[in-house]
């Protein structure tokens, strides 16, 4: 009987049957990806040879993870996704968005796309990610709105995660003023979420672009939402958070983009409030520019040529008072 890679034809369906067997963010899983392909890597979870990068051990570990997940019809869910009403990008695509490199062992394997996928092509300054809280204030509400129109109207791309609150109003704002944006989604493009936000998205696939590294069918999960934050971190040239508890899942995006070198911003807020009590922190450790006009977020992302120097993790957790975000944390939003 074939072996799955032995059914696989060319680097692009090879990479789609690994997003349907491998989590997104897996390093091991990314660091074999990059360094033998595709095909490669689906031959060597069916086979005992030696795993490159990987210790006997582990490479057993992770043969045995995803083996498991390779059933008998899994040669035709990959067929099921050709010539579809989604698209798919890979590494060797022109529209690849080369920021997404930066992310190393943790890049995605690949990207479904629904709509226009020639913003993925357009300079790292060309785009700026906002994000912040789901139990979102009017106040914040109102500053995203101003920032999103504004950064609309300078033809940059905002980046968000579709999510309600502070992403949300920013693919309104953006979508009223004829701007440009993009959905980064935490589970598969053919099951929209929040549902409650499924004409927003589908209006996004329309005339912007909706993103994902998860197959069709697949639905969001805790890891796939943290996962999901490091693409857009890396998507763009500049992260802002208008409003986000210390501990929201937001901070992951920042954090990313601080690891990655790109700039970050906030917009302060009253001290009262603990959706601001995120961007205040940022402030007060100077960890964030401080961002209260559309005027500033360009000048975060026109700030150099080049990225900021990126920081270790270790740096990070010193720089931002070990305030890192834990998965499952106690009033965390995603």
């Amino acid at each position: 009987m074939a072996t799955l890679a032995e059914q696989m034809q060319g680097e692009r369906m090879a990479r789609v049957a690994l997003s349907l067997v491998a989590e997104p963010n897996e390093a091991a899983t990314g660091r074999i990806l990059a360094q033998v392909g595709g095909i490669e890597t689906l031959r060597l979870i069916e086979s005992d040879d030696p795993v490159p990068g990987l210790a006997r051990a582990d490479a057993l570990m992770w043969r045995e993870r995803l083996a498991a997940r390779i059933t008998p019809d899994l040669r035709g869910r990959v067929a099921g996704t050709q010539g579809g009403e989604f698209g798919t990008l890979i590494p060797a695509d022109k529209d690849w968005p080369a920021g997404l490199d930066d992310l190393g062992d943790r890049a995605p394997y690949l990207l479904w796309t629904r709509g226009a996928t020639s913003f993925l092509s357009m300079a790292l300054s060309d785009r700026v990610t906002i994000t912040g809280s789901r139990a979102s204030t009017s106040y914040g509400e109102h500053v995203t709105g101003d920032l999103a129109t504004g950064v609309a109207d300078e033809e940059r791309i905002v980046v968000g995660g579709g999510a309600y609150g502070i992403e949300g109003t920013a693919h309104h704002a953006v979508l009223a003023a004829g701007g440009q944006t993009i959905a980064v989604l935490a589970g598969s493009l053919d099951r929209p979420y929040p549902a409650g936000h499924s004409d927003l998205l589908r209006q996004i696939g329309d005339v912007g672009l909706l993103v994902s590294e998860l197959p069709p069918g697949a639905a969001p999960t805790r890891h796939r939402f943290i996962a999901r934050n490091r693409l857009m971190a890396a998507l763009s040239g500049a992260t802002v958070v208008p409003e986000a508890g210390v501990r929201s899942g937001s901070m992951t995006t920042v954090l990313t983009a601080r690891e990655l070198g790109r700039g970050v911003g906030a917009v302060p807020g009253p001290v009262t409030s603990a959706a601001s009590s995120g961007p205040n922190e940022l402030i007060k450790q100077r960890f964030a520019a401080l961002v209260t006009q559309p005027s500033d977020v360009i000048a975060l992302l026109d700030a150099d040529d080049a990225p900021k120097r990126a920081l270790t993790r270790p740096e990070l957790r010193q720089e931002f008072g070990h305030r890192r975000p834990e998965p499952g944390a106690p009033g965390r939003s995603l």
